[in-house]
């Protein structure tokens, strides 16, 4: 199975760069955890990276967890052609693979609309979910248990290895003004951002009309994201391409994060349009994968020992 293939290549690819054998585990019964992502964090940068965060992170939490090869997209996108009956149809297998696994939570990935599917209609799309352990909320996102984890002192984060980066948050649109995040109102807006101030040290917010529930749409959303738009892509990019670019002028700032895979995609087409470069956008678990010191990783000097050995 191809994803069990993709799978398998981060394994080794995170184990050859840190020496720690951090596992992407695959239908895996049993475990405590189903995440649910959207298909691109499986085969596109940056949303790659941001799977090998979510991965770090559930390792050194010491939680089990696993992918379904049932329930391997998070998308609903019955939401953009309005078909309930669509919705519900792509709900379920997210229900039945949750039963098939016997898990007991269900966590959902760095994706703007899966989140907003799954905030405000999981339940009645696919529920009850009484057979979850009532601890936890049903869903939660993956933001929710990285930054629950770093308030616990679970994670050990080195925020200099993102020195290189002053980073700013676009707000996607399914999250900011259609969901909520956490227990708090306005957690949708808070946790994001203090995760990414957890493991940098060079954050900047854009301007105050610009982000939370005033936030700009990537010019992406809605189902506009086929290259036979793009023109129509460019042109709804612009007031966030501003946005950007008066944080840039003003504070430098070079890398600009999101937590929606559509909006990651979006950015990574229109950035150059705007003379900006196409890895400007990142995951903000790339942010947390690149601070996160995993228990026995390789230091600095280990690589180097190794590099002396194999010359």
């Amino acid at each position: 199975m191809a994803l069990a293939d993709t799978l398998e290549g981060l394994e080794e690819d995170v184990e050859d760069d840190t020496g720690v054998a951090v596992k992407y585990p695959l239908d895996v019964k049993g475990a405590d955890i189903l995440l649910v992502t959207p298909s691109a964090d499986f085969f596109a940068e940056p949303h790659v990276d941001g799977l090998i965060g979510y991965g770090k992170v559930f390792h050194e939490a010491g939680v089990s967890w696993t992918l379904s090869s049932k329930a391997s997209e998070a998308a609903n996108f019955g939401m953009f052609i309005g078909s309930y009956e669509n919705m519900r149809r792509v709900s379920l297998r997210i229900r039945e693979a949750a039963l098939e696994l016997g898990v007991k939570r269900i966590i959902f990935g760095e994706c703007g609309h899966a989140w907003r599917v799954a905030y405000s209609f999981l339940n009645t799309l696919a529920g009850p979910f009484d057979f979850l352990d009532p601890n936890y909320p049903v869903p939660q996102h993956i933001l929710e248990f990285t930054w629950g984890e770093i308030q616990k002192g679970t994670l050990n984060i080195d925020k200099s290895a993102n020195d290189d980066m002053v980073v700013t948050f676009h707000d996607s649109c399914n999250v900011a003004r259609a969901s909520r995040m956490g227990p708090e109102p306005g957690g949708q807006f808070k946790i994001p951002r203090n995760v990414i101030k957890a493991v940098c040290n060079h954050f900047v917010d854009m301007a105050p009309d610009t982000i939370h529930e005033k936030t700009f749409c990537c010019g992406g959303g809605g189902g506009l994201l086929t290259d036979d738009l793009m023109e129509l892509r460019v042109k709804g990019a612009k007031p966030r391409m501003e946005a950007l670019k008066n944080v840039i002028d003003e504070y430098g700032v070079t890398n600009m994060a999101a937590i929606c895979a559509i909006c990651k995609s979006q950015f990574t087409k229109v950035l150059p349009y705007y003379g900006l470069d196409m890895d400007m956008i990142v995951s903000v678990h790339q942010l947390v994968s690149n601070a996160i010191i995993l228990t026995g990783q390789n230091s600095e000097d280990d690589e180097h020992e190794s590099e002396d050995d194999a010359a």
